[in-house]
């Protein structure tokens, strides 16, 4: 029973829509939206005022990117909170190989930095009480029927993790796409460790899954945002079983994430092998390294070799 749930992202897509299920559900009582603008924030909140009936939406500002604005966000959260959905993320666009303040190169820091602050700051505050969920991606076990290879690194490594974070992993040739899944398999290692760190804490990682109506691909360059946009996500996708669907199925994966007993604390929850949609499982029952408690403390001490 989450009274309290904030998350982040939450002017847009999947944040969004997670934030209009939750407000429909009686024991909502305040959803906080954590977004970047405050403009889009406002209207956001409007939006899902109207749509729900509730005047339970809050607002606070905050960019995931940037560690101190993250610091002064949870600054001005006085009340403790229930649940966090760390939603906020993607693949970012040109600038995902660049180097932000804190060394990591943008796609990560969008992804991890400003997220993995937010529940250190939380809990140090003593102003988290009951579940946080991480946004992960059907990239990390890979999808064999697309062609997609699960991630693959050579030790997992402190060392290896860093290179990923600051994008020397990947040579001369940033390429998003490729390094989207290396970084969301760093965040789901990350609270796969926190999961037997905080006990009293359930941390819960899933994949929303190939789901329409988002601006996923927005990011993308232009014939692959043509390609899967206009191509793929309506006509394609939809006559392969398995690989697609709405908005609101995606969102409800967030919510049922930290609201059903069902979905336990340490575990990564997606498709089954080799799809992209339908029902979700365990990942570590055919992606094995997710088991290795030595790779997930890795993954927590690489992150936090860039958090000052």
């Amino acid at each position: 029973m989450n009274e309290s749930i904030l998350i982040t992202g939450a002017n847009i897509g999947l944040g969004k829509e997670t934030a209009r299920q939750l407000a429909l559900r009686k024991e909502t009582k305040k959803v906080i939206l954590f977004c970047r603008n405050q403009a889009k924030a406002e209207a956001a909140k409007k939006d899902l005022e109207a749509e729900t009936g509730k005047k339970i939406f809050e607002i606070v500002i905050g960019d995931v990117a940037d560690a101190n604005s993250v610091r002064k966000a949870v600054e001005r959260i006085k009340e403790p909170i229930d649940a966090v959905i760390l939603n906020a993320g993607g693949m970012v666009g040109k600038t995902a190989g660049k180097i932000t303040p804190s060394g990591m190169n943008e796609l990560a820091a969008t992804n991890i930095l400003g997220h993995v602050i937010l529940v250190d700051e939380l809990i140090k505050h003593d102003k988290l009480k009951k579940a946080v969920l991480s946004v992960s991606a059907e990239a990390v076990p890979g999808v064999k029927a697309l062609g997609m290879k699960p991630v693959a690194m050579k030790t997992s490594s402190v060392d290896e993790f860093a290179a990923i974070l600051d994008g020397s992993y990947f040579g001369n040739k940033f390429d998003p796409m490729q390094a989207y899944g290396y970084v969301k398999y760093a965040i789901t290692m990350w609270t796969l460790s926190m999961a037997r760190k905080y006990p009293n804490l359930k941390f819960v990682v899933v994949s929303p899954g190939n789901t329409g109506g988002t601006n996923a691909p927005d990011s993308l360059p232009p014939p692959m945002k043509f390609m899967l946009k206009y191509l793929m996500m309506p006509v394609v996708f939809p006559l392969i079983g398995g690989m697609v669907h709405k908005l609101e199925v995606g969102a409800k994966r967030f919510v049922d994430g930290i609201s059903d007993d069902r979905y336990k604390s340490g575990v990564f929850y997606a498709s089954k092998e080799g799809k992209l949609s339908g029902d979700v499982v365990d990942q570590s029952t055919f992606y094995t390294d997710l088991k290795n408690i030595t790779f997930q403390d890795n993954a927590d001490k690489a992150i936090h070799r860039f958090i000052k």
